[in-house]
Parts: C-alpha cells; sequence; structure tokens
C-alpha cells in the first residue's frame, strides 16, 4: 500500500493552503556591537560599530568604571566586545569592565598604533573608532592581564627601590662635597658603614657639620626607611609560592 503524500503548508482534509506565520528578522536576531575605548587619565572615549561597522553610538566619558559601564549598558543591543590599547590604567579599567559582566580585550598596543597611524585626523574620537574596528576585525594580539596581587607587589618593590636610589644619591652627594676639604672616602663602603665612617669626620669640622649634618639626617631617615621596605619585601617572598621554589 502506498502511503498517502503529505503536501507542506496544505491541511490533510482539504487542499486550503494554511496560513503560515512568518517572522522577520528584527524578532529573532539580536544585533551585536563591538565597543572601542581610547583611553586617557581623565576621560574615555567610546565608539560603538555594529556587525555592519556602522557607527551605533559615540560619546566621551569621565575616566571611571561606573561612567564607562553605565555608558555602554545604555547601547541598545547586546555588546559583544570591548577593547582597548595596553596602557597604564588597563588592568584597573580590565578589571572594572569584566567585573561588570563585559567580554572585555586589552589589545596589544604596538599593533593598534600601527593600524590607527593609517588615520588622517589624529584625535580620541577617531582613536576611539579604529579600535572599534580593530577589535571587529581581530586583527590583534590580546595582553595578558596580570592577578590582582601583581599591583601591590610591584608598589613594594618600586617603594624599596626608590628610596634605595635616594640613600644612593645623597651618599654620593656627600662624597663629592667631602673631598672640597679633602677627605676621600673608600670606593667600596657599604650602606650600613656610611655614617659610620663619615660621622666622626664630619663631627670633627663645625662648618662643614652646619653644611652636611642635616643632609646625614636626611640619609639616616631613609635608610631606617629602606631597611623597613626590605624587610616587608623579603616577608612578602617568604608567603609566595613561586618565590619559595626559587
Amino acid at each position: 500500500m502506498i502511503p498517502k503524500a503529505r503536501v507542506i503548508g496544505f491541511s490533510d482534509e482539504s487542499s486550503a493552503p494554511i496560513k503560515m506565520q512568518t517572522l522577520s528578522c528584527s524578532t529573532w536576531e539580536i544585533m551585536s556591537y563591538f565597543a572601542g575605548l581610547d583611553v586617557s587619565l581623565r576621560a574615555v572615549s567610546i565608539c560603538v560599530i555594529d556587525e555592519n561597522v556602522k557607527i551605533a553610538f559615540e560619546r566621551s566619558v569621565p575616566f571611571e568604571i561606573e561612567d564607562v559601564v553605565a555608558c555602554l549598558r545604555s547601547v541598545g543591543g547586546f555588546v559583544e566586545q570591548v577593547g582597548f590599547e595596553a596602557g597604564v590604567m588597563s588592568q584597573y579599567l580590565y578589571r572594572g569592565l569584566v567585573t561588570a559582566g563585559f567580554d572585555t580585550i586589552c589589545m596589544e598596543a604596538r599593533q593598534v598604533a600601527v593600524a590607527l597611524s593609517a588615520m588622517r585626523n589624529k584625535t580620541d574620537k577617531n582613536d576611539a573608532r579604529g579600535i572599534a574596528q580593530v577589535l571587529r576585525s581581530g586583527w590583534f594580539s590580546e595582553v595578558h592581564i596580570k592577578s590582582c596581587d601583581s599591583p601591590y607587589d610591584r608598589a613594594l618593590l618600586t617603594s624599596r627601590k626608590t628610596v634605595l636610589r635616594k640613600c644612593i644619591v645623597l651618599e654620593q652627594e656627600v662624597r663629592g662635597l667631602m673631598r672640597a676639604f679633602g677627605v676621600r672616602l673608600p670606593s667600596t663602603l657599604s650602606h650600613r658603614q656610611f655614617e659610620e665612617t663619615v660621622l666622626p669626620i664630619i663631627e670633627d669640622d663645625d662648618r662643614i657639620a652646619y653644611a652636611l649634618m642635616p643632609m646625614i639626617e636626611a640619609w639616616r631617615s631613609l635608610y631606617e626607611s629602606f631597611l623597613e621596605l626590605d624587610r616587608r619585601v623579603k616577608a612578602t617572598a617568604r608567603k609566595d609560592p613561586i618565590c619559595l621554589l626559587l
């Protein structure tokens, strides 16, 4: 027995066509957007483009995470990716946008700079447009964002290095000034031995002491701060699992 053929679009009982409901593309498609951010210390220029490279949104807002997030959420569509160049404020901006739920990309600055160099007018607004175009095309290398503890560790190490550098500068100044009085300090003199060697020589002459004792006191204060920072660095290193492997 040959089964009865069924024609799509017609009912089984009659040959009257069934009215089929047609859905427009706008009812099931969600337009995806790409947001390019040109970041400065005080403001952020935002440009949002769609999949057809059409500019959908442009605005400049103060550089605050709340303002940037509110601006991106005001876009009438789904922001697929948010991208910006790597820079000084990259970690702060990246973590704020990720916490807000955006797919955030930090792009290699040299590659983006080459792409933006072809633009005729160099403005923050045009840079944001170019960054959005680079983000949509995918012609970039993503930059790794360090852990949350990295900025704190870096601040501690930088503080220690800066204070030590200032101590060395003061030691060299004292060495140079004392040469005018015929005093030549040993070339290999540790920081701990510096004050023990210099202080008796300065105290023997009231006029030298009048000029150099404030500098020695400043050096002593800086060196005590350096020792405290050095202890904190060592204490942090003892708790770090990677440093313990060295």
